[in-house]
């Protein structure tokens, strides 16, 4: 991911502000070809899996084990067929999506009242179960012609009214009791065909779920107790209904997911990134011209001492008042480009991150033209997969460059590791994670098979692609450096405190984790409350800012570490500035304090588990652009000077 090449503060600022608007309101392309019913034609509607949001008592998440919907404690009513998987994309199955068929039959423009569905007897295990699941607050996730069936919804912070995916299984009255929903009044929104009145598309659906409890044949015309849940002990037969309801509407086929797309807070994005752009700007100036003012008295200084020094050895005797002896950046010229300890494990993360990288790009930039809409389910999880597999060769290719500038020699291991070591630790992780949601039970646990799949996918199409930019970069000529190495490393003098590994590392990964703290709040909210994120103009500039913040904080520690006659600054610029990593996992730490209130063993190891991998990640990530900003930086100012 990158913004355009801006070379002024100023320019960088205008260009925010002019493609703001248009960014922020990125619009989405349908991803469906609609479908058209005329009267009596049946409409699909498919469940997926069930799963927790905010809990009905303190708004709380409770739980992040998702279950799919025909599990048997849950006891609800199964078609007279067998149930049928509706097929779904690699993404979709990996975060979590298990949609199936459903006994629900809606005949388009038929209203229905208070159809029976089936009659189940609840024993005290099953009800146990259910308790359990509506203090958690659990919510039914349904699908009508691809919407996702929701509640209505009016946000009073914004006065706009929009639909929220799911409805919950449950609710607890005024008195503590919890309720459980057996009948669901299902309205459904059509919207005509423009120029065949006969023909119908759906364009909205909302389910308003409710208990009752029948005695005798079901009757939705007159009130009925609820159906309480409690740990008594007794039996409860509880008949299923529901009631289809169909209205017109004025909303358009191609605008029918507009009612969906709710942005929470709007003004706090606009605040937040107009306050980081100006810190953005003020810090780049700042940096700019520090740099440069300093950088060319430094250069002149140098380029006359050499002079003199020259002047001094032909005889001359030249002197001058005022000319010092060489000291700051230049002294340590001979051992700038001497090769970091372990340069293969970085060579490595460096081209995992190049990897990482451009992946991020394209995935943002796609999603800001709208590829990744949300009719597309799973579109996000597919595309990411995809992109990351097919640019292993920009992963092999970056990392076998670095590795022969740094003179490494270990070139087959090189090879190898590049398509191994972030995916097996990623994998592994994953694996393992996916192992507690075997013993769950949950829905959300990936399929054996489908894991066989992701690794063949990523032996047969980027191992090979990965081998093959290695190949390539190991047969190009290497980096040279604009200086020549000593072969006797120069001694490294102390440093000031703010310039200690751990204290630049803290100073350095702040900065960009401030760029980006307000749009990851809303990522994980819309991760952890099964919200729908599509605010991809507010990511792309969120992104663009903490990139540029990244890169020029970390070439400012490496200007004062070589000021102070530290030349070791491969390795502290990959891990300053991929301490943003660790900023983003002691966020999610902090989430899990005061947003999170999970129970059990399982949900808290699954939730830190992701967690860090999306931290180590994003450490690899950030890590590289400030590594290879670094790298540009000193190769411009050592080549810059004259060195005899």
């Amino acid at each position: 991911m990158h913004i355009p090449n801006i070379s002024s503060p100023s320019a960088l600022l205008a260009a925010i502000l002019a493609a703001a608007p248009q960014l922020a309101s990125a619009f989405y392309l349908p991803g469906v070809a609609p479908t058209s019913y005329q009267q009596g034609d049946r409409v699909p509607l498919y469940v997926n899996s069930i799963k927790p949001v905010a809990a009905p008592e303190d708004a709380r998440l409770h739980s992040v084990v998702s279950y799919d919907y025909y599990h048997p404690a849950f006891k609800f009513c199964r078609p007279e067929e067998d149930v049928e998987h509706v097929s779904a994309s690699l993404g979709s199955i990996l975060f979590g999506d298990r949609i199936k068929t459903s006994p629900f039959e809606l005949l388009m423009l038929k209203n229905e009242q208070c159809k029976r569905l089936c009659t189940q007897k609840y024993s005290g295990a099953s009800i146990g179960f259910l308790k359990r699941r509506i203090e958690q607050g659990y919510s039914l996730n349904w699908l009508v012609d691809g919407l996702p069936a929701g509640q209505q919804i009016h946000d009073d912070f914004t006065n706009t009214t929009f639909y929220n995916p799911g409805f919950l299984m449950g609710w607890a009255d005024g008195q503590g009791n919890l309720v459980f929903n057996n009948h669901y009044d299902i309205n459904i929104e059509y919207h005509p065909v423009t120029g065949d009145e006969s023909l119908n598309r759906v364009v909205g659906v909302i389910v308003e779920p409710s208990s009752r409890k029948y005695k005798g044949e079901p009757d939705c015309s007159s009130a009925v107790e609820p159906i309480v849940i409690a740990d008594d002990g007794l039996e409860r037969d509880v008949t299923f209904t529901y009631s289809v309801y169909w209205t017109k509407s004025d909303t358009a086929w191609a605008t029918r997911w507009d009612k969906y797309l709710h942005v929470f807070d709007p003004k706090i994005h606009w605040f937040w990134l107009i306050d980081t752009a100006i810190i953005v700007v003020i810090l780049v100036g700042t940096v700019a011209s520090i740099l440069v003012r300093a950088l060319k008295k430094d250069i002149a200084r140098y380029n006359r001492l050499d002079q003199i020094n020259l002047d001094d050895l032909s005889g001359t005797g030249l002197e001058e008042d005022g000319v010092q002896e060489d000291s700051g950046w230049k002294l340590v010229h001979g051992d700038v480009f001497r090769s970091p300890k372990y340069p293969l494990l970085l060579s490595v993360l460096l081209g995992s991150g190049a990897q990482l990288f451009v992946m991020t790009g394209f995935t943002i930039c796609f999603a800001l033209l709208g590829f990744l809409s949300p009719s597309n389910r799973g579109s996000l999880g597919t595309i990411i997969l995809v992109l990351y597999t097919l640019l292993g060769f920009v992963g092999g290719y970056v990392s076998s460059r670095a590795y022969k500038a740094m003179e490494g020699e270990r070139w087959k291991a090189n090879i190898i590791l590049t398509p191994l070591l972030v995916p097996v630790i990623v994998f592994s992780t994953f694996f393992l994670l996916d192992l507690f949601l075997w013993a769950k039970e949950s829905s959300g646990a990936v399929p054996f098979t489908t894991m066989l799949v992701i690794v063949a996918i990523w032996f047969i199409i980027s191992v090979p692609l990965s081998v093959a930019g290695s190949w390539l970069g190991f047969r190009a000529p290497a980096i040279e450096s604009p200086v020549r190495t000593n072969q006797i490393p120069r001694q490294v003098p102390p440093v000031s405190t703010y310039l200690k590994p751990i204290p630049s590392m803290l100073i350095v990964g702040l900065l960009p984790f401030g760029a980006i703290f307000v749009e990851l709040y809303f990522i994980m909210s819309s991760v952890w409350f099964s919200r729908i994120y599509y605010m991809f103009g507010f990511l792309f500039l969120s992104y663009g800012l903490m990139i540029v913040t990244c890169a020029t904080v970390t070439i400012l520690m490496v200007y004062f570490l070589l000021c102070a006659e530290n030349y070791n600054w491969q390795w502290r610029s990959f891990l300053a500035a991929g301490t943003c990593g660790g900023y983003i996992f002691a966020n999610c730490l902090l989430y899990l304090v005061t947003k999170l209130k999970l129970s059990g063993l399982a949900g808290a190891v699954l939730y830190i588990g992701y967690s860090g991998l999306i931290s180590f990640l994003f450490f690899i990530l950030t890590g590289s652009i400030g590594y290879f900003a670094s790298w540009w930086f000193v190769r411009r100012i050592y080549a810059s000077i004259k060195i005899d």
